[in-house]
């Protein structure tokens, strides 16, 4: 009996000792033989991850590191001795205490295709807008957050890959005049329990607009820009971010035979007000050097330009690259000249989703695809001119709560990518189909 009350009282031990995630783990980039698991820990010290592969459970590897303190308790371990097209299981411990429950989480690594078969069918996900309520620091009237039951419907999608597109947390007024406050903004929305299936299944990967940097339509001037991107570093777990030359978020995440390029339109910015000329800068010619020199380097059927704001759009009065032509015009007409195949444009920022098809003479036309909103408020295009972009594809425009699915097939020298609109109950708002041979110049010249 006495040995009885004793093992009960060790095993209620435990369980009070048992720690459990608040944020995480995060799947971030998955590659052929590694693979980046971001977590949050409930409090300062180590954490530690088991893994194994899921076809052989005895094979179990460990590595125990020490949390940030000073950005959370946050960590992303790099791992670096997976095997490709491998599924792996994995726990989590706190300070040597397993998670409560001891949840077993599974990533897949990227199958070795190149030079052996045709690259595999895949889809990726992709939103932005993604508004967490607070009341006491919301703006006042009706809440600007809703419907984030969106989650939940993303995280039955049989997908690889989530493009989180900008404002994928929003800070406030009370966040960004002072430096130390930017973390509780992002350690609060990134630990809402309706987004952590998501952040678990898939390949999350993260650019940033005006909302996850600082204040509304922020750039260069915002005075904790440097801060800003050491937490975006911290809490995303990205193949990289910018250049020796220059600083950002930028980088290029390749995922089977498809490349997306994604765009930091932030931390160089000039503001929207400054006359247009070469000192008024969006991207940066030191941005753009490094987007020409990968474009160049790529053989994806498919190039991807995944930006926060819009690129193509010429027919509204918000934010976007059509207020920086000097810089923007000279890089779609160099994308003519050299002949770049296979490139489309991805942005957020709008709060409607929406796709646009800019002609070229000579040329095949540039489609832009925007996907907005997650979960932040939408808006009426019927009194706002959007409907009257002759840009804009017909159709193509949701006003509702949704998230776009980029599904990628056929054999390697016909690829094939259908786009679906997607909304909470997983209703299918739009849909659209382009074959890559559409995206050439011998689709011109025929």
């Amino acid at each position: 009996m006495k040995n009885t009350i004793i093992l009960s009282l060790m095993l209620c031990s435990q369980l009070l000792l048992a720690k459990t995630i608040p944020a995480g783990p995060m799947l971030g980039h998955v590659g052929l033989k590694g693979a980046n698991i971001w977590l949050v820990s409930p409090e300062s010290g180590s954490v530690t991850i088991s893994y194994w592969p899921k076809n052989d459970p005895q094979a179990v590897r460990q590595r125990t590191e020490s949390v940030d303190s000073d950005y959370g308790n946050t960590h992303t371990f790099r791992l670096n001795d997976l095997e490709p097209g491998t599924t792996y299981e994995y726990r989590l411990a706190v300070n040597g205490v397993a998670e409560t429950d001891q949840p077993t989480y599974q990533l897949t690594t990227q199958q070795l295709w190149q030079w052996r078969f045709d690259p595999p069918d895949f889809s990726v996900l992709a939103g932005s807008c993604s508004f967490e309520n607070e009341k006491v620091y919301d703006r006042p009237g009706r809440p600007y957050g809703s419907d984030h039951e969106i989650f939940q419907q993303m995280a039955t999608e049989d997908a690889d890959v989530m493009l989180w597109i900008g404002d994928n947390w929003y800070y406030r007024e009370v966040d960004y005049t002072m430096e130390q406050n930017l973390i509780y903004r992002v350690l609060r929305d990134r630990s809402r329990p309706h987004q952590q299936a998501v952040l678990h299944k898939f390949a999350n990967y993260g650019t940033w607009d005006d909302h996850d940097f600082g204040p509304n339509n922020s750039g260069r001037e915002f005075i904790y820009k440097h801060q800003a991107l050491e937490i975006f570093k911290r809490f995303w777990a990205n193949p990289s971010y910018g250049m020796p030359e220059q600083q950002g978020v930028f980088t290029k995440v390749s995922h089977n035979d498809i490349d997306f390029f994604l765009m930091d339109n932030r931390f160089n910015k000039s503001h929207e007000n400054m006359i247009d000329g070469p000192d008024k800068i969006y991207y940066g010619q030191a941005q753009l050097d490094w987007l020409k020199n990968s474009l160049l380097a790529s053989y994806a059927p498919f190039k991807i330009i995944v930006g926060g704001g819009q690129m193509l759009n010429d027919h509204h009065a918000y934010e976007g690259w059509d207020k920086y032509r000097h810089e923007r015009d000279p890089f779609i007409q160099w994308l003519h000249e050299q002949k770049i195949t296979g490139v489309m444009f991805l942005s957020g920022d709008k709060h409607h989703t929406e796709m646009l098809r800019a002609n070229r003479e000579g040329a095949y036309p540039l489609y832009e695809m925007t996907c907005s909103p997650l979960t932040a408020g939408t808006h009426s295009s019927k009194s706002g001119g959007d409907l009257d972009n002759p840009r804009l594809v017909k159709g193509s425009l949701v006003n509702e709560h949704n998230y776009c699915r980029f599904s990628f097939s056929g054999p390697r020298t016909d690829r094939r990518l259908k786009i679906d609109v997607i909304g909470k109950e997983g209703q299918q708002y739009w849909s659209t189909q382009i074959k890559s041979s559409v995206l050439s110049y011998n689709q011109v010249n025929d």
